[in-house]
């Protein structure tokens, strides 16, 4: 894991918006032409994402909201990157 990848912000990307769905009793992400719904561990990332702390310090605090968790790093930057694939986020 490079410094590098440890030091990018995630963000929301414009339009998309997280929110908890009482109806599909699970984490969304919305977006204009639809929704997404998440698992926990994609809820609990997204959680995270607020534009404003970096990759690091969301692994950090996933790791210590998780402690027996083996490999939530790995976890954590392969799903950022499918998020961001999917153009769910963006990195500033």
């Amino acid at each position: 894991m490079s410094d590098e990848v440890l030091t990018k912000i995630p963000a929301l990307r414009r339009g998309y918006r997280f929110q908890w769905e009482p109806a599909q009793n699970c984490h969304v992400l919305l977006y204009p032409e639809g929704m997404i719904k998440l698992n926990d561990s994609a809820g609990a990332v997204l959680a995270e994402v607020d534009g404003a702390r970096s990759v690091g310090a969301i692994i950090a605090d996933l790791q210590a909201r998780f402690p027996d968790a083996e490999g939530i790093a790995e976890d954590i930057l392969a799903f950022l990157e499918v998020a961001h694939e999917r153009f769910w986020i963006e990195f500033r």
